[in-house]
């Protein structure tokens, strides 16, 4: 028999103690979300898989804000976030700090999420767009790829909250090999 685990059996850090423990190299660029509860949701995923930032970007709502901590449930607390106006100006900013910038989006030339191979990279930030129009196209142009996540179905469309669930999920995994 499997009993289901207490909540104080977790081992769950403290806000101080996530703080203080080593990130993955990894950040995620919000461009232009319009969903509150999608962007509290990223942040509760990237909490999870201990990323180290989030960039807010465009009309990407900031916290504090009831409809973000309803699905964030205090992620916005522990993990380090900054709202940058253009996303444009985060990218390049990112690229000059060394991280491979990559699009998730369906693109020409884009490459499968099963196929991208994160070791070649030290640092990753991931950008997922907007719930209607994507990524920018503008954006699309300057990062270094675009990633696809491999769809089989007849929508070949994610909500953001589980697109960023499932790449982040993915570059965990590989990442703490």
């Amino acid at each position: 028999m499997k009993r289901k685990l207490k909540n104080s059996e977790l081992n769950r850090l403290s806000v101080e103690e996530f703080k203080e423990v080593k990130k993955l190299p990894i950040v995620v660029v919000l461009d232009n979300i319009r969903s509150l509860n999608n962007i509290g949701s990223v942040f509760r995923t990237s909490d999870a898989f201990l990323l180290e930032k989030i960039y807010l970007c465009g009309i990407t709502a900031q916290p504090p804000h009831r409809d973000i901590h309803k699905t964030a449930l205090g992620a916005t607390e522990s993990l380090e976030w900054e709202y940058v106006e253009d996303t444009l100006d985060c990218v390049k900013r990112l690229q000059a700090e060394g991280y491979h910038c990559c699009a998730i989006e369906q693109a020409e030339n884009s490459v499968m999420l099963n196929d991208f191979d994160h070791s070649k990279y030290d640092k990753i930030a991931v950008i997922f767009g907007n719930e209607v129009k994507g990524v920018q196209q503008e954006v699309i142009n300057l990062c270094e790829e675009c990633i696809e996540i491999p769809q089989l179905g007849t929508k070949h469309s994610l909500n953001i909250s589980v697109s960023a669930g499932v790449v982040l999920w993915e570059l965990f995994s590989k990442k703490v090999d």
